[in-house]
């Protein structure tokens, strides 16, 4: 690793308040590499070699069986990936693949593994990891269960619209069969639920979306601060 990219990575916020021998160990075992989109980085049933933390790209975190394959969720920078196998020392229960182009850390498992118990302060930040993680699954869980294909659409709608500005307008950030995987539905599913919210005047265009009545929008969603708000 170039030491431009060891003195970017220090300031990650895994490593807040670690001894900085330990970090500079860490690091000096791992490695920082760039994917190119689609690229598997990870495979459900193989040793969790490696913890994975994005620092630029998207992530998309996917499991398959019986021909049948769902999106669990989509990553961007900052984000880590899949702490419980390394943790634990246990295959990956997840697979994961690159959706853009991506530079993301390889910090070795066992190095994960040593640095957990000896540094009080870098455990605690793998604690804070696997407690967000966690929390995000109990909100897709009721996600999914306590809503229609309509309302998940909708509220993603409208955390999408918030994150990129709050404008009305944006760009999808992936495919729509990635986002209907994402959401829970079948790609056919998910067309018919983009029509159904033209009532609402949401229209789509490509890959560009514009909401043009965000109350209307509100009131076929329903959000939840315990669903939907990432701080909550």
């Amino acid at each position: 690793m170039r030491q431009e990219d060891l003195q970017q990575m220090r300031t990650l916020r895994l490593f807040d308040g670690m001894a900085e021998s330990y970090v500079e160990s860490m690091l000096r075992a791992s490695f920082l590499q760039r994917f190119p989109a689609r690229v598997e980085l990870a495979r459900e049933g193989e040793p969790a070699d490696f913890l994975h933390l994005i620092i630029d790209g998207q992530v998309e975190v996917y499991a398959s069986h019986h021909r049948r394959e769902t999106t669990v969720s989509i990553l961007g920078p900052g984000q880590s990936f899949i702490l419980a196998a390394v943790l634990l020392d246990r295959v990956y229960l997840k697979s994961a693949r690159a959706l853009s182009p991506s530079r993301i850390l390889m910090i070795p498992a066992e190095a994960v593994r040593q640095y957990f118990e000896r540094d009080v302060h870098f455990a605690r930040s793998l604690g804070i990891e696997l407690a967000i993680a966690y929390r995000d699954i109990v909100k897709e869980l009721k996600n999914q269960k306590l809503r229609s294909s309509l309302e998940r659409l909708a509220n993603w709608l409208l955390a999408r619209n918030t994150e990129t500005g709050a404008s009305g307008r944006f760009a999808l950030p992936f495919d729509k069969k990635v986002l209907a995987a994402r959401l829970g539905m079948a790609p056919e599913v998910l067309s018919r639920s983009f029509a159904a919210l033209a009532a609402y005047a949401v229209s789509v265009d490509g890959s560009s979306v514009h909401l043009q009545d965000i109350d209307a929008l509100r009131k076929v969603a329903h959000p939840s601060a315990f669903i939907d708000d990432p701080a909550t």
